[in-house]
């Protein structure tokens, strides 16, 4: 019998009671949107403003703030909203962040919170903060409130709604043990994901050294190289199960029926938000937006493989200084015929392309590599969280 066992044996055998968060809690505040109460001058803009996108993974991020407030919105929001250590921050709005959760460890009056946020405190002889933290997150608790979450191009989930969302109180020795576990495996998942920056940014750093060549190498153009072209297909020619991969503009590709290529060829989007920033390697058949690029690599001097690495590398910043700005950018033809690529040995390229496959495996696999093992870790997470979360409710 684990711990978690004889305790729930011990205190709670006949199930727990079930109270609404509204019965929990001390209290449940917001913060403010200064810039509707104050003008920002830059000079005196020292504090920083979160909002739920500054919540990501349970941290807070107060260090790379671009979003920042003067000392009289500070204390503004502080007066209204109370802010101190130990209380749970719950994002109320904005599109993907809905429900993001994170805990205050310590706090020296030199942050706010925007109106987006709502700041819980909790009765800690009912509940502990963790323990709603994973609660909330629960799918059981996500039933609840989601559903209450509005649909505009904005959503938002009214504090009403929040604070009906019912949960399961065990005693305080159950929730206690309850979070230990489930920390573990937080805890765990953030450590992985700390390294796989901490391996990214090493991935980028010898990316930019071993793709660095000077005046000493020989250099052609793009179009000496390579047949380059777009696609004939459009988006709406996309099915769900097609046979066959069909890359538009963005970093997802569709699927389609029908194919347009079979060659080894590096795609990149012509125009859009995806611009210098979408790139896909790709062998064999494959069906091809209009408005998508193909280069296909035809010369013996240049590996298509260590190309698609230097495109990743470089191609944003060439395309920065040559693109077409109007209400998106765009890619032309002649700039592409034109795109400067370095030409090493093959022994070099191919040392080049061994090296840097290695590290995108372990960066960006997600059937191996960190990707994976934290995919696999948020999973078990999820699995135990759900189970561990769930009781009989205590009959009276």
């Amino acid at each position: 019998m684990t711990k978690l066992e004889q305790l729930i044996k011990e205190l709670c055998p006949n199930g727990v009671e079930y109270k609404k968060l509204d019965d929990t809690i001390i209290s449940l505040k917001t913060g403010l949107n200064p810039r509707q109460n104050f003008s920002l001058n830059e000079n005196e803009s020292i504090y920083s403003y979160i909002t739920g996108k500054d919540i990501f993974n349970n941290c807070i991020n107060v260090t790379e703030k671009t979003d920042m407030i003067t000392k009289e919105a500070l204390e503004l929001i502080n007066k209204r909203a109370n802010l101190e250590s130990g209380l749970l921050l719950f994002a109320s709005t904005g599109t993907g962040t809905v429900g993001r959760m994170a805990i205050i460890k310590t706090y020296n009056n030199d942050w706010g919170i925007s109106e987006t946020l709502y700041a819980i405190k909790v009765d800690d002889s009912i509940i502990q903060a963790k323990y709603l933290l994973h609660y909330l997150y629960s799918q059981n608790a996500k039933k609840q409130f989601e559903p209450k979450i509005s649909k505009g191009s904005v959503p938002h989930l009214k504090v009403k709604d929040l604070l009906n969302v019912v949960i399961p109180v065990p005693p305080i020795e159950v929730q206690a043990e309850i979070v230990k576990i489930l920390d573990n495996f937080t805890e765990l998942t953030a450590k992985l994901t700390a390294e796989l920056t901490a391996r990214k940014k090493q991935y980028e750093y010898y990316r930019d050294e071993l793709l660095s060549f000077g005046s000493d190498c020989e250099w052609r153009t793009l179009q000496t190289l390579a047949e380059i072209g777009t696609g004939n297909s459009n988006t709406n020619e996309a099915v769900e199960d097609g046979q066959y991969t069909f890359f538009v503009r963005s970093q997802e590709p569709l699927k389609k029926d029908s194919y347009e290529y079979d060659e080894t060829a590096i795609i990149t989007a012509g125009d859009g938000v995806g611009v210098g920033k979408v790139f896909h390697y790709v062998e064999g058949k494959y069906a091809l937006h209009q408005r998508a690029y193909r280069i296909h690599i035809v010369s013996n001097v240049l590996m298509p493989k260590f190309f698609f690495y230097y495109m990743k590398a470089t191609f944003y910043d060439y395309i920065s200084k040559a693109g077409v700005h109007s209400s998106v950018s765009s890619i032309r033809k002649p700039m592409l015929d034109k795109y400067p690529i370095p030409l090493p040995s093959i022994e070099e390229q191919r040392r080049i392309v061994s090296i840097l496959d290695r590290f995108d495996k372990l960066c960006n696999d997600i059937s191996e590599g960190l990707p994976a093992e934290i995919e696999a870790r948020r999973k078990q997470y999820e699995y135990y969280r759900d189970k561990l979360l769930s009781f009989e409710e205590v009959k009276v």
